[in-house]
């Protein structure tokens, strides 16, 4: 291919120092024609010379320098024998433009002389020369390749400019051969960066390279990763009206996928199509992969059956590629029936095929049918790797099938494939999940023996202790974790730091943040919205929106995770109107609010009684195109029920079921158990009836809210049939349950029946608490049983209990109905011992008129009004309590004894 050359001035020839010291050039200017003298080389030179073999003649050029007398013969081809310049070398090669095999002849025998060193030009002149004849064009070749095989001579750049130069100079008609060939000399010498610059120049000399060497070319580029290149070059050969070949458009495709472009892979192929190329094999390879990479395994099994119907046989990395394709859409028919063909065809199954299938296995659950093709690998002559046995311990740890995943993993080591830390992460999390706390720690410190416990997987441990609240294992796991040298990452930071918020630590997490920052490791958005949520569940709002204003300080954006979580802790801490107001500014940020976000902003309100502006946000919710959900009218039914509200609770409940929402557990629990503090037991059952025949499961709450209804309504026997039904149905009563069952027994005088309830909830394990020693007490004393009652409050001595006023007040009370006031003012003494402060009823129950007959040596009115001045001025005077003395204490003294807030008595 030839080309014109262009009239533009080509700037100064540029100087080259080689590295060798025979080639350095020394500053010259090519001559003028008007200077150009005759040739030296003598028109009547030998013909035997001239027509030497380039073999011939570079053997003796290759050989010892000869004397004189021995070129004699030779001694008219040169004017200057000792000292040849590039002027001369140049006019005599120009003398023979026409005769080639002389000109070489003359080039090697002026570069075995002494003081001529090669230039590019002179090179470049007898190249064209070379070029001339046919016949000569094998020694520029051989030429070239000797030329850019050597380690010196100028850049790829230079020498492509002075070849074009001296066209221009010497009026030869540029050969584009000569340009490729040096091209293609590049290539095969392995200077690909040079080939490139090579190709550049051509280009910008509107010298087209051929498209096998383009080709070749962009193969080379591609095997070294240099795709985006590659793609370069074909792209300045379009611009110049040369697209390729059948060839070149696989090439291309290969280059696209590599640089993960399959849009454009697509695109050569289409392109070509249109232009009329036939395309091969290999263009369809690269189309099939195209489509596997997206995946679209649909056309890429189209494609494979177009490529079978046309006589080719797939190669075994387009089967693999269609396989695995299948398997990550999900079609593990289609997978199959691609892995038979493979097999029709001759294609042996590699172990990238059956572990892309074991994995489809997995996915759809059929974890037996992954097992058995991991045994039938071997009937395939295929060994399993260390992704096999990853994929299959995934699996069968995900499922919680931790004894299937240690016999894999043990199966992994005895085949010698040791397990990283993807295989331990699996293990671990599958241990974590089922509460395996013990084998997950033997676990861990053999992936630490084993020298795989990797940032990754102390985060996976770090987060499971924190999440269990373990503070102190996840404060030593770190430090271990530190002197291992194993570097915290952002991840194990914020793991760390949400710890201590959960703990309530919010200053160990301040100094975690800042610890963070001193070592480089950059916060992200979720360990600020950590920090900022632990603020606002400490109460401390201020810090919590210095935090937020740090983030934003660096440039970190918000995300909805932290807009809901200043809305949710500013409502947390009662203040809902606030997060409303904080709302309306998010919005205009472009915050686009969920569910979630009105949920807490409604719950705020109605856990404040405040349903109208619950309501108001409930509207607004619904306005702006958010659907609520159960949980929107579980707050919206609990607000109203709070306020006593049971017609719009109703009507909510209602609404829900006109919007197909179906009331869960918790709705139903809430309606339920806002209904029984009502007092309106009728529509609390009605609502109890109607969630079984939903086919939901009343939970240990509601059942405890219906016993605690009927209780108040007196109506034990079918409180005692709910207890049953709880019993029956495996459902565990709680303290609560019990509390109210005994306190309903006591008050209907059913002692038995209160004692075996109450037996058998110790023989549960439930401790009672203050609430149930103070209902079986009330309980006794109100029936006279003051003795058993006596010994419950012993029995909470002995289980660490502090009995409170209440409960003195019910014996006192007790005691002093019995008219055994003795005992009534001892209890009052002791409840004095234990630095329990009387209250106004204690001394109702003590003073009252209806005892006074009891206990006739009490001082008169006017001794009590004495006594009570005398507190009062003790008590002004800076003394804790006043002091009495009664004269009817009995046997046992009971003087000086504290006693504090002594009511007026009434009449």
């Amino acid at each position: 291919m030839r080309s014109s050359i262009t009239s533009s001035p080509i700037s100064p020839l540029l100087r080259r120092s080689f590295l060798h010291p025979r080639y350095l050039c020394h500053e010259f200017t090519i001559p003028d024609k008007s200077v150009i003298s005759e040739s030296p080389v003598s028109e009547n030179a030998s013909p035997s010379l001239a027509t030497k073999s380039l073999d011939e003649f570079t053997s003796e050029s290759n050989s010892a320098e000869k004397p004189t007398s021995e070129v004699d013969p030779n001694r008219n081809l040169c004017s200057l024998s000792t000292d040849l310049t590039q002027a001369h070398v140049i006019n005599t090669l120009l003398s023979h433009k026409n005769d080639p095999y002389s000109a070489l002849k003359y080039f090697k025998w002026a570069e075995r002389m002494r003081g001529f060193i090669r230039g590019v030009d002179s090179f470049s002149v007898l190249l064209h020369i070379l070029m001339g004849s046919q016949e000569t064009h094998g020694s520029a070749q051989s030429l070239l390749s000797l030329y850019v095989s050597g380690d010196s001579g100028p850049s790829a750049n230079v020498f492509v400019d002075h070849l074009f130069d001296c066209a221009k100079r010497f009026e030869f008609e540029p050969d584009s051969r000569i340009f490729n060939y040096l091209l293609n000399s590049y290539i095969r010498a392995n200077r690909i960066r040079d080939a490139v610059h090579c190709f550049n120049k051509m280009v910008e000399h509107d010298i087209l390279p051929w498209v096998p060497f383009m080709n070749i070319l962009l193969t080379a580029l591609i095997r070294r990763n240099m795709s985006r290149e590659a793609l370069d070059l074909h792209h300045k050969m379009v611009l110049r009206g040369v697209f390729g070949d059948r060839v070149t458009v696989p090439v291309l495709m290969r280059a696209c996928l590599k640089k993960e472009r399959e849009e454009e892979a697509e695109k050569y192929f289409r392109e070509a199509t249109v232009r009329g190329i036939e395309l091969d094999a290999a263009a369809y390879s690269f189309l099939i992969q195209a489509f596997c990479k997206k995946p679209n395994c649909k056309v890429a099994s189209e494609l494979l059956k177009e490529m079978r119907d046309m006589s080719w046989v797939p190669s075994e990395g387009t089967f693999t590629s269609v396989v695995t394709a299948c398997v990550k859409q999900g079609n593990m028919v289609e997978a199959l029936k691609v892995k038979d063909q493979m097999v029709s065809c001759g294609k042996p199954l590699n172990v990238v095929v059956l572990t892309s299938l074991m994995k489809g296995y997995c996915v759809q659950g059929y974890l037996s049918s992954a097992l058995n093709l991991l045994y039938k690998m071997n009937e395939y002559g295929v060994s399993p790797n260390k992704i096999t046995y990853a994929v299959l311990i995934e699996w069968f740890s995900k499922n919680g099938d931790m004894e299937k995943a240690f016999e894999l993993y043990n199966r992994m080591k005895i085949t010698n494939i040791q397990p990283d830390a993807y295989v331990m992460n699996w293990l671990l999390h599958g241990l974590l999940k089922f509460q395996k706390f013990e084998d997950a720690s033997k676990l861990f410190n053999e992936a630490v023996e084993c020298g795989v416990a990797n940032t990754f997987l102390y985060n996976t441990l770090l987060n499971s202790l924190c999440n269990e609240g373990k503070v102190n294992e996840a404060c030593a796991l770190w430090d271990n974790m530190i002197s291992k040298d194993v570097v915290p990452n952002v991840v194990s930071y914020s793991s760390m730091i949400l710890c201590h918020c959960r703990k309530g630590a919010l200053d160990m997490a301040h100094n975690l943040f800042t610890e963070m920052l001193e070592r480089s490791v950059k916060p992200d958005v979720f360990t600020y919205s950590i920090l900022i949520d632990g603020c606002f569940k400490k109460g401390d709002v201020k810090r919590a929106f210095n935090v937020y204003e740090q983030m934003m300080a660096v440039n970190i954006a918000p995300t909805d995770y932290t807009y809901n979580t200043i809305i949710n802790g500013l409502c947390r801490v009662g203040r809902a109107s606030e997060a409303r107001d904080e709302l309306k500014k998010y919005v205009k940020k472009g915050f686009i609010p969920v569910c979630l976000t009105y949920n807490s902003i409604i719950n705020g309100f109605t856990k404040k009684g405040d349903t109208n502006s619950a309501l108001e946000v409930y509207r607004e919710m619904c306005e702006g195109g958010v659907s609520p959900n159960v949980v929107t009218y579980t707050s919206l039914i609990e607000g109203f029920l709070k306020s006593k509200n049971m017609a719009l609770a109703l009507k909510m409940r209602n609404e829900m079921k006109d919007k197909g929402i179906k009331l869960d557990v918790t709705a139903y629990g809430a309606l339920i158990d806002g209904f029984c503090k009502g007092r309106d037991i009728v529509t609390a059952y009605e609502l109890f009836s109607e969630l079984l025949e939903v086919g939901s499961s009343p939970n240990t709450t509601i059942y405890t809210s219906m016993i605690c209804g009927f209780r108040t309504l007196g109506n034990m026997e079918a409180a005692l049939r709910l207890h049953k039904r709880m019993l029956d149905e495996g459902i565990p009563c709680d303290l609560i349950t019990y509390t109210a069952l005994v306190d309903g027994l006591l008050k209907e005088g059913k002692l038995h029946i209160a004692s075996d309830l109450y037996l058998e909830m110790l023989s549960k394990g439930i401790v009672p608490d203050i609430v149930t020693y103070t209902a079986l007490i009330k309980g006794l004393c109100n029936k006279g049983q003051l003795g058993a009652a006596r010994k419950v409050l012993e029995d909470m001595d002995g289980k660490g209990v502090a009995p409170n006023v209440l409960i003195y007040n019910v014996l006192i009370a007790g005691h002093s109905k019995e008219g055994n006031l003795q005992e009534a003012f001892r209890l009052h003494d002791e409840m004095l011992d234990r630095g329990l402060v009387p209250d106004d009823t204690t001394y109702d129950i003590l003073l009252n008129r209806k005892a006074k007959h009891l206990y006739h040596s009490l001082a008169d009115w006017s001794g009590k009004e004495n006594r009570r001045m005398n507190y009062r001025m003790d008590k002004e005077k800076g003394d804790q309590v006043g002091s009495l003395e009664y004269p009817f204490m009995g046997p046992r003294e009971r003087s000086n004894k504290h006693l504090n807030g002594i009511s007026e008595p009434k009449e």
